[in-house]
């Protein structure tokens, strides 16, 4: 296995033709391909570039496997393959296949990892590279934009059937991974296919970061119907313009007006990628966590408690305090909820916040991605409590890195 480096922008090896004509009609007939037709188009791109055939892969829900679009294929480990490999470090991969060689190359949206190409081809020089990765490149752009509507894709990468209050809240859910070179924002939450109350949301306005981490009482429809409020209200308020103590306002009020025995807990976070200026509010869930220099700084982000979202009246105040600090270059701010930590193993021991924030500062430090860290550490936790969570478990890690801009 070969790991390949960025293809230089210079020809490497013997000219390839390119039919030209072929590509742009097979572009033109990708706007309107099904979802279901991809693998054969992927397959005829390919050989408009001159290179051998395509296959698709994309990652499931929990990140274990790479599922291919080709239903007689296989799904392939992500942990123990060359193809997981590159979709672990969103680095190409390549290996030897009989007398071919087969490029695996990470299909990426944006920041968003949604699995891998194989580009199978006689032989691989730089101007192959370069043509793989752009085909890669438009793949993910066409899963991404077809995804939205497209049960089939959907299907392909379950590997289990969904319980209905999890099937509710996914349909609000944001891509696990958003970013610009400013700054990232990754986020898991298991059980992938019996989340009930749980949920987060990141959102980029311009030079601001919106993050948001919920958790809804009770794990059942209500539960995610509660949740499903909460994050639409949020996000109403949020694209009129509100500020944090607004958009937590008007969760507030849709609650109380629509589900008035409900609430949730839950930290709203406003991030200025430009300056690190980061405001936050707390309603009644654990503090978010800054991590800084591989260590966690104790207490940086605690607030005086605040009540849970949705206790209009006595409990809840006219405003919410929104709280501010200014993040150094590098700072890493960890949101969470309560099923994190308190997942036990057979012995009644709890994972703990020791466990949980040590784990993170080893992958950083080892180098892992960010959204990489959070796959390995959810699987850590599933593996802690035998893949039986007793509660939801939600995870949002936001970094502040002006330094790569």
């Amino acid at each position: 296995m070969i790991p390949v480096p960025d293809p230089p922008h210079v020809s490497a090896g013997p000219r390839v033709a390119v039919d030209e004509n072929r590509l742009e009609e097979l572009l033109t007939e990708a706007q309107t391909a099904l979802p279901f037709e991809l693998p054969d188009l992927a397959n005829r791109c390919a050989a408009a570039l001159g290179l051998g055939t395509a296959l698709i892969y994309l990652v499931d829900l929990q990140q274990q496997l790479l599922v291919p679009l080709d239903e007689a294929l296989e799904p392939l480990p992500v942990d123990r393959s060359p193809a997981g490999w590159a979709y672990r470090t969103v680095t190409p991969r390549v290996v030897d296949a009989d007398n071919d060689m087969i490029a695996w190359m990470p299909l990426i949206d944006g920041s968003e990892r949604l699995g891998v190409l194989a580009v199978r081809t006689a032989s691989l020089d730089g101007v192959r590279m370069r043509r793989s990765r752009m085909l890669a490149h438009l793949f993910a752009m066409l899963i991404t934009s077809k995804r939205a509507y497209s049960d089939w894709l959907a299907a392909r990468t379950r590997v289990t059937p969904m319980r209905l209050p999890a099937e509710m809240l996914r349909a609000f859910l944001p891509s696990h991974t958003i970013g610009s070179s400013k700054c990232v924002s990754t986020a898991v939450l298991e059980p992938a296919y019996e989340i009930a109350g749980d949920a987060f949301d990141h959102a980029v306005v311009k030079d601001i970061l919106h993050t948001m981490i919920i958790d809804s009482m009770g794990h059942d429809v209500s539960a995610g119907l509660t949740t499903s409020v909460a994050m639409a209200a949020a996000r109403n308020a949020r694209r009129g313009g509100g500020d944090l103590a607004d958009i937590v306002g008007s969760v507030d009020q849709a609650l109380a007006q629509w589900l008035p025995d409900h609430f949730c807990t839950g930290v709203l976070c406003r991030l200025d990628a430009a300056t690190g200026v980061l405001r936050w509010v707390n309603c009644g869930h654990p503090p978010p966590l800054l991590i800084r220099a591989e260590r966690v700084l104790e207490g940086a982000l605690d607030s005086p408690p605040q009540p849970p979202i949705g206790l209009i009246g006595q409990l809840a105040p006219a405003t919410r305090h929104v709280h501010e600090t200014t993040l150094e270059p590098g700072d890493c701010v960890l949101l969470y909820t309560d099923g994190v930590v308190e997942a036990r193993d057979d012995d009644g021991a709890e994972f703990g916040l020791a466990r949980f924030t040590d784990f993170i500062i080893r992958s950083s430090a080892a180098g892992q991605l960010p959204a990489e860290v959070l796959r390995l550490l959810i699987h850590a936790i599933l593996d802690y409590q035998r893949n039986h969570l007793r509660d939801d478990a939600t995870i949002l890690l936001f970094e502040w890195r002006p330094q790569y801009q």
